[in-house]
């Protein structure tokens, strides 16, 4: 099954997605909240109202006339992976990680499909990264277990982890460089977790600037899986319905090449992850 937000006089709105076209959840099924994390919050079988949704006679919309909203529009957290593919530790002159380089990005970075990634003012070194997004469906108690993890996974997006590499590099953090805004591509649609190999495991990965294949990878090749880094998240803390992890990038990023690419203004990239879709983001310069 497969969801998406879109915009409503400027509210997102939660939406089922049927072929080319969606069916606006709350018009159809009125006891389902309009916003995707406070439905899962409120533990509503989102499977059986989206089914009961796509089995009336309701009103629906071109998927591609809609103004889409980041998938999760506000997060409660949005924790991100660095260096989750060997082979772009390899490239960065790192060597395998033992723990996942944790790093959160802010909603206000987040930016939906065809919507533009922002090069912003004081830098010119705006790099993509080609990802796949967890959407977590259940509260994860602490401590739960990698063998027990991936049950509270609710489905599976794109993301475009963009990136302003000087900024990142100015403090031994990342999230400076993570956290501009108009830099987080999330979307255009949530794959349900049933509908996909477990972990997403097995999923061709791409990202492509331009159209020209910069990132060619397979989900296969995390160091850390969806279900560890669940675990080793519930060491730590609580995930609740509604937070995102984000799995970090395959080698081929801009800042490894010789020389560097860095995206522009007229740019796009799209990050396409097989059996998910295709999420796309032109790029332009920040407005002064």
């Amino acid at each position: 099954m497969k969801f998406t937000t879109y915009l409503r006089q400027g509210a997102p709105r939660l939406a089922v997605v049927d072929g080319t076209d969606l069916i606006d959840l709350n018009d159809a099924q009125p006891q389902v909240p309009s916003d995707l994390r406070e439905a899962l919050q409120a533990g509503v079988d989102l499977h059986a109202a989206a089914g009961a949704a796509l089995a009336g006679h309701f009103e629906r919309q071109p998927l591609a006339s809609a103004m889409l909203a980041p998938l999760v529009p506000e997060p409660g957290k949005t924790v991100c992976l660095g260096l989750n593919y060997f082979d772009h530790a390899k490239e960065g002159g790192r060597e395998k990680p033992d723990y996942p380089w944790f790093f959160f990005r802010g909603a206000s970075s987040l930016i939906a499909h065809n919507d533009a990634g922002v090069v912003p003012t004081v830098s010119s070194k705006f790099d993509y990264e080609a990802e796949l997004a967890v959407v977590i469906g259940r509260r994860v108690p602490r401590h739960t277990k990698e063998a027990d993890a991936l049950p509270y996974v609710f489905g599976y997006s794109c993301f475009n982890d963009m990136s302003v590499r000087d900024y990142q590099k100015r403090t031994p953090q990342w999230t400076i460089g993570k956290n501009f805004d108009g830099t987080g591509g999330f979307g255009p649609v949530l794959v349900t977790a049933d509908e996909l190999p477990p972990g997403a495991k097995g999923l061709k990965i791409q990202g492509r600037l331009n159209g020209q294949v910069m990132q060619d990878a397979n989900t296969s090749d995390m160091i850390f899986s969806v279900a560890e880094t669940i675990a080793l998240l519930a060491d730590v803390l609580t995930l609740a319905p509604g937070d995102v992890i984000v799995m970090g990038t395959p080698a081929g990023v801009g800042q490894a090449r010789t020389p560097p690419v860095w995206m522009k203004a007229g740019d796009s990239f799209e990050v396409e992850i097989e059996r998910i879709g295709t999420l796309v983001n032109p790029i332009v310069n920040e407005r002064t």
